[in-house]
């Protein structure tokens, strides 16, 4: 099998032609002095860590698993060394704040080496993406203290970070949680409680591991209200700001999982162990949802990264295995790459990926505008545009990512279902994609009922704007008049649905159960979207646009009816809902 080649070529052509991200930059003044050679240069090397150090532990990682002997966790052979390797050559400060010692670089570049990430090794990418949440959270809600006491050390790798909100009772609704916070009196809180399914709650890499744990405090109110974040240090810190007595908490088991075994997903009690508030009492979700928008952006990109990987090694196999005749009658077998039904396989996650790439490249693009554009105005639209289209890129990426690993196991046959291919290990790895940091039902139900009707629906509405005026100018252009053909009827049946969703928003709850199609529906315009910007971009002899005309087409053919279908799947469902608000 051929090892994993970072998709750089399509990275590139999408920065320069696609994105314009070098005119987008220019337009940001944090960011102005960075640009396509820039983040192509970041890429490859990113890329070659990836390919050269991280995915060759996937599968030892896989096999041997994570431990705990007397409270202490060992990861698997190499990933401590690998870790600390990451750290030492920069990769955790990408985009972290340049006053606490990260390079403050472009969103974009950090979501495309996530992705890498993802597709190497995505036990790994856990740890760097989970202290990252964390490192967002006590930059926008610690005092100067915390801040100054932790980040530095937690943007250069030294320390890591965790985040402890799951409880066996409160999983999705966190107003049942019942871990307690109890005021010491010097500023700091006793935290009691027991949490579960703490990714990264404890490693081998050495330094400390700062959990935000969710607690109540003694006259805290029942429900979400009376929740407040604390931060919980593995080490309580020395004089000299290094890790000193160690916290009065620790790791009670692991859990035994379907997959990512390297990643230490933990059960926690913590017995009065010492913490300190992150922003201000009973906001603790205000404070947790910092990182949580972040972190299921984040696992949308662990999806594509997957698909990614994926999707290369089946076309790899199927360039490759000789099985069956060709159309033509001929005796000598062919490489199963030859078969249309194959070959269908390979360009549905391909239809994917590449738009997926795209799109993912844009939200993160917006994320960077709604941080650092001069403008309050083009600032206010960006970040409606980053919480639109978060939940659609963490569900759909995710299903999306698990159907690809699947449909890439099956070009393998029987070999696909072996441990010795790997393919086995990404479906396993995948699953968990589509369910934490919100399932995908509850990402579904946050568009249909709060994102697509926020603000009468005018979010929505100037996102729809947007995609309209990329098929206006693309029905001009030989190269994708045809897409945009196909693409408007179904961005007229979102825009429809999306009417009628606003005028019902007061009953919605017969709706909720119709939201993931909703949800998929948005995805493939959005998708549809890319693929016409991409195509719009195509220049004759282009390495970069090779092979993708027919997968652009084979987008519209073949992924985007049914979308149609969708829509009038849903269509009948808000009848259904109008008729029941009316009587």
């Amino acid at each position: 099998m051929l090892p994993y080649a970072p998709p750089i070529d399509e990275i590139d052509f999408l920065l320069r032609r696609v994105l314009d991200f070098d005119g987008q930059m220019a337009a940001l003044p944090r960011f102005s002095d960075i640009n396509s050679d820039l983040a192509v240069d970041i890429l490859t090397e990113g890329g070659k860590f990836c390919s050269e150090v991280l995915e060759p532990l996937n599968a030892v990682g896989d096999k041997h698993g994570c431990s705990l002997k007397d409270g202490s966790v060992a990861t698997p052979p190499g990933m401590a060394d690998a870790y600390r390797a990451f750290a030492a050559a920069g990769w955790t400060t990408v985009s972290a704040d340049v006053e606490y010692g990260g390079q403050g670089l472009s969103r974009v570049i950090q979501i495309l080496l996530d992705e890498m990430l993802s597709s190497a090794n995505l036990s790994f990418g856990l740890f760097a993406g989970l202290t990252r949440g964390a490192v967002e959270a006590i930059e926008h809600h610690g005092t100067e203290p915390l801040k100054a006491a932790y980040l530095p050390k937690m943007i250069s790798g030294e320390w890591t970070g965790a985040m402890a909100l799951t409880e066996a009772g409160a999983g999705t609704d966190l107003g049942l949680l019942t871990a307690k916070a109890v005021s010491q009196g010097d500023g700091t809180f006793a935290i009691t409680g027991t949490k579960i399914f703490i990714s990264s709650g404890d490693h081998d890499f050495g330094g400390n591991v700062v959990h935000l744990v969710l607690a109540r405090l003694p006259d805290a109110p029942k429900g979400v209200k009376g929740i407040s974040l604390f931060l919980v240090p593995k080490f309580l810190l020395n004089s000299d700001g290094g890790c000193g007595e160690r916290n009065s908490f620790g790791v009670a088991s692991l859990e035994h999982k379907m997959g990512i075994h390297a990643q230490p997903t933990c059960m926690m009690t913590y017995e009065g162990a010492t913490g300190w508030l992150l922003g201000e009492p009973g906001r603790g979700l205000n404070a947790m949802f910092t990182m949580m928008n972040a972190e299921r952006l984040f696992v949308g990109i662990q999806g594509l990264g997957i698909a990614e990987i994926a999707g290369q090694k089946a076309r790899a196999y199927a360039e490759e295995r000789l099985q069956g005749r060709s159309s033509d009658g001929a005796l000598a077998p062919v490489a199963i790459v030859e078969h249309p039904d194959v070959r269908r396989m390979l360009l549905e996650g391909k239809s994917f990926t590449v738009a997926g790439r795209a799109l993912a490249m844009w939200v993160a693009l917006q994320m960077d505008i709604a941080t650092s554009h001069p403008e309050k105005t083009t600032r206010d639209l960006a970040n409606g545009y980053v919480e639109l289209l978060t939940p659609v890129v963490k569900a759909a990426y995710t299903d999306m990512g698990f159907e690809t690993a699947v449909t890439a196991q099956q070009i393998f046959g029987g070999h696909g279902y072996i441990v010795d291919w790997g393919m086995e290990q990404y479906v396993r790895d995948a699953r968990i994609t589509q369910i934490y940091e919100g399932t995908n039902g509850v990402q579904a139900m946050d568009l249909v009922t709060r994102k697509l009707i926020a603000n009468g629906g005018a979010g929505a509405r100037g996102f729809y704007a947007l995609v309209r005026a990329d098929l206006t100018a693309a029905a001009s252009i030989e190269t994708t008049a045809a897409l945009a053909d196909k693409l408007a009827p179904a961005l007229e049946k979102l825009e429809a649905l999306t009417q009628k969703i606003n005028h019902l928003s007061g009953n919605l709850a017969y709706i909720t159960g119709y939201s993931t199609d909703i949800l998929r529906l948005f995805s493939h315009v959005a998708l549809g979207w890319m693929w016409v910007r991409i195509a719009a971009q195509a220049m004759p002899n282009d390495a970069a646009w090779d092979g993708q005309p027919e997968t652009a087409k084979f987008f519209m053919d073949r992924m985007l009816p049914k979308a149609a279908v969708l829509a009038d799947i849903v269509d009948a469902a808000l009848a259904d809902s109008a008729l029941e608000a009316a009587a």
